[in-house]
């Protein structure tokens, strides 16, 4: 699930290391260093399903 409360755009990072239990920082850097990151991070941001929980 994409996150609501730490999120930079459209929160999957944040939901990915939530997910994991990681800093989401640890995501948004791998993601810098994927080739086709732009593509699976849209990808994903359409997947993925917001989430319903407020913190």
């Amino acid at each position: 699930m994409r996150a609501k409360s730490d999120r930079v755009l459209f929160g999957v990072c944040g939901g990915i290391g939530d997910h994991l239990g990681i800093r989401p920082i640890m995501i948004r850097l791998l993601f810098m260093f994927v080739p086709l990151s732009p593509l699976i991070y849209l990808v994903l941001a359409i997947l993925l399903q917001e989430d319903n929980l407020l913190y």
